[in-house]
């Protein structure tokens, strides 16, 4: 049995979980998701808790047991407390501004380069090299996220370009005959 799977999902005060057949609806403060039940899942809701049940132990109704638990219980917890990434900007003269909707980046380019903010993900720039991405679901936050450093990733010599905060890169020393 799926020890991530049998777990139940509690359901916090100010979130609405709504079951029509096999697309689940929740709703909260930070916005409503909607997900598709695989086929032979079940998704129960008794009071406070929702559960995940499988009709047997297939190795593919096993895989999408726990999954199916994780996304629901991801929903819940993006509608209610919200996902966030943070990158930084290292380098010298790479910065980004926040310019309406628009992330304007100078990234060392003969251009700047410039996302826009998608519907359900907001962008926030503390200071010239940081980027708050924040949202309600986490998958698009982290994929967002991945595409903003897409642009510039860190390079291993000097580790300029967008890096997540907790990223570490690992460094390379550079040509041998230096100095010698």
């Amino acid at each position: 049995m799926s020890r991530i799977g049998k777990k139940p999902i509690e359901i916090p005060a100010g979130v609405e979980v709504k079951l029509d057949g096999a697309l689940v609806t929740v709703k909260g403060p930070k916005g409503t998701l909607h997900h598709t039940v695989p086929a032979p899942i079940t998704v129960e809701i008794n009071g406070a808790e929702i559960t995940v049940s499988r009709p047997d132990d297939e190795k593919t109704n096993r895989s999408l047991h726990g999954l199916t638990r994780t996304l629901i219980a991801n929903m819940i917890e993006g509608v209610n407390k919200g996902y966030s990434k943070e990158l930084d900007v290292v380098g010298v003269g790479y910065r980004v501004a926040k310019q309406g909707k628009d992330l304007v980046m100078n990234l060392g380019y003969s251009h700047q380069v410039t996302v826009s903010e998608i519907e359900g993900i907001s962008i926030e720039v503390p200071n010239p090299n940081k980027i708050i991405i924040s949202g309600a679901d986490k998958q698009a936050v982290g994929q967002f996220a991945a595409e903003v450093r897409k642009k510039r990733p860190p390079e291993p010599y000097k580790g300029k370009g967008i890096r997540y905060t907790d990223e570490v890169v690992r460094r390379k020393e550079g040509k041998a005959g230096k100095g010698a």
